[in-house]
């Protein structure tokens, strides 16, 4: 048949025992939409790897029964002929990434498959207007945010018009509205006859998209029917599922004051942890993202909202010291230096692969406890070597073990302890981060996308990990999430909102330009 079809696939990885997926049966027809849900782990990526040939082509391992794409054998059609049938969305974008700018990876798939410069131009145009990035042609690639990489890597799918894709968490990091857009791109492509499996922790964007909803554990389908099915609340706990349909908290979370160059600042109604006061930063050669704004932020879990590439992870980046800004900065009413949050803040990156460095999962999280005693050895000393020389020397007390036990057991990672981090699935990846953040007890927390790759029952329990850590200790800690995740966001206790943040900036820039405007004026006179 066309479409996508496996028919009795068992699949197990080199070097393991157990099977990755188990008898599997899973058709999709032209103009179907398919979504596979489950929990960490239960064999989604695993389908993803075998539709799309890169298992056991390039991954190796054994495959029993069929697997097909537009009547071609995955298994035995050269991965770069079978792409040419079917488009896939990698978790990470990054991963397919062969360009450096955005226009040149839209259409370096073009290329290489020898259209002609004209229907490349075409092409690339319009995958690029479909996805609203057109104003990002000219860009950097890596100078994107999460999300717009996200659509970067989806537009160069669009671009080749393949029969049949595989999105694997297209939604990730996305934020809602994008992620409405994309629904209605799917609605599109399915009812032009595309062929679409899609696997997912997020379910209720694709109520009204989704034929069939098929329910995996273990390796194995278990509940397979309509997208009603997964209204079931009795359901959805016994696999760890996500919620099927959300109310949007953004409409209710009480907004973080931001004020402009000179204002006076709305208190907040508790004592501010967190103070930040003219704020100023730009990229080299760009406009800038922050232009004289002050706010404070208080102990609690602060929702960093807003559209993607709009500076949330920037401003994460500085307060955490990774970026050097302008501005004063203060913890508890004490001014800070530029840098000086780094010893007192914990950051979880939205790509958890760039913060995972050691052979296993504890020794991670040691490691990163080691890190934060050693940041405080280090005071008062030479920051390149004494925190190198605290790290040598810092040994971990009974207390300090059993804090990395809690956590473990708490992120639901005790039985991966001895695992190496890269083997882990993204979502534990990602719970890990967070163990190695939170280890540091920080006094300001910063986690951007934490729960992307995550199920609903591990999303519920770093919910209330986040919310149990905010209230911890004689102050709290100053949460901030970046998070376009609506189910997360409940867990908020209010946002600062980057709109905000930017009408804040522009009444600065105002301000600054009448100010001048003036000085010139007295100078002629």
């Amino acid at each position: 048949m066309t479409g996508i079809e496996l028919k009795h696939v068992t699949y197990t990885y080199p070097n393991c025992s157990d099977a990755a997926v188990k008898d599997l049966n899973l058709s999709v027809a032209p103009g179907e939409i398919k979504l596979v849900t489950g929990a960490s782990g239960c064999g989604k990526t695993t389908i993803m790897r075998l539709v799309n040939g890169l298992a056991p082509q390039i991954l190796g391992g054994s495959l029993s029964g069929e697997v097909s794409v537009n009547g071609l054998d995955a298994a035995a059609t050269p991965v770069a002929s079978l792409a040419e049938h079917i488009g896939t969305l990698f978790q990470d974008p990054e991963a397919q990434f062969f360009a450096l700018n955005v226009g040149d990876e839209i259409a370096f798939a073009l290329k290489s498959r020898g259209f002609a410069p004209a229907a490349i131009e075409a092409r690339v145009a319009d995958a690029a207007r479909r996805m609203g990035i057109t104003a990002l042609l000219g860009r950097d690639i890596h100078a994107l945010s999460e999300g717009q990489k996200q659509k970067v890597g989806l537009a160069g799918i669009l671009a080749l018009g393949p029969k049949a894709l595989i999105l694997d968490e297209p939604t990730a990091n996305l934020d809602p509205e994008a992620t409405e857009a994309l629904a209605r791109l799917l609605g599109e492509l399915k009812a032009a006859g595309a062929a679409i499996l899609i696997v997912d922790h997020r379910l209720y964007w694709l109520k009204d998209l989704a034929d069939e909803v098929l329910v995996m554990r273990a390796g194995e389908i278990c509940r397979r029917g309509p997208f009603s099915m997964l209204e079931d609340e009795a359901l959805r706990a016994e696999f760890g599922l996500r919620r099927a349909a959300l109310a949007d908290p953004r409409t209710r979370l009480p907004r973080v004051p931001v004020a402009p160059l000179g204002a006076e600042l709305s208190r907040v109604e508790t004592p501010a942890r967190l103070g930040v006061k003219n704020l100023r930063f730009a990229y080299p050669g760009k406009a800038p993202l922050f232009s004289a704004v002050s706010f404070e932020v208080p102990a609690g879990i602060t929702a960093l909202i807003g559209d993607n590439g709009t500076g949330k992870t920037t401003l994460a980046r500085i307060l955490t010291g990774l970026e050097s800004a302008e501005g004063d900065f203060s913890l508890d009413g004490e001014s800070l230096g530029r840098d000086g949050l780094m010893p007192s803040a914990g950051l979880v990156l939205q790509n958890a692969d760039h913060q995972l460095q050691m052979r296993t999962v504890r020794e991670e999280v040691e490691f990163a406890m080691r890190a934060a005693i050693g940041m405080k050895a280090a005071a008062g000393r030479s920051k390149r070597f004494g925190l190198f020389a605290g790290l040598r020397r810092a040994a971990l007390t009974a207390d300090d073990e059993a804090r990395i036990d809690a956590l473990l057991s708490a992120l639901r990672l005790s039985h991966l302890a001895q695992r190496h981090p890269q083997s882990l699935s993204g979502g534990e990846k990602q719970r890990l981060v967070i163990a190695c953040a939170l280890v540091k007890d920080p006094a300001v927390l910063i986690l951007d996308e934490p729960t992307s790759g995550l199920d609903g029952a591990n999303m519920a329990a770093i919910s209330a990990l986040l919310k149990a850590e905010a209230r911890k200790g004689e102050r709290g800690r100053a949460v901030f999430l970046i998070t376009h995740d609506l189910e997360l966001l409940d867990a908020c206790d209010r946002a600062l909102d980057m709109a905000c943040v930017r009408a804040a900036g522009r009444e600065s820039d105002a301000l600054l330009a009448e100010a001048f405007r003036g000085a010139g004026a007295q100078t002629r006179a």
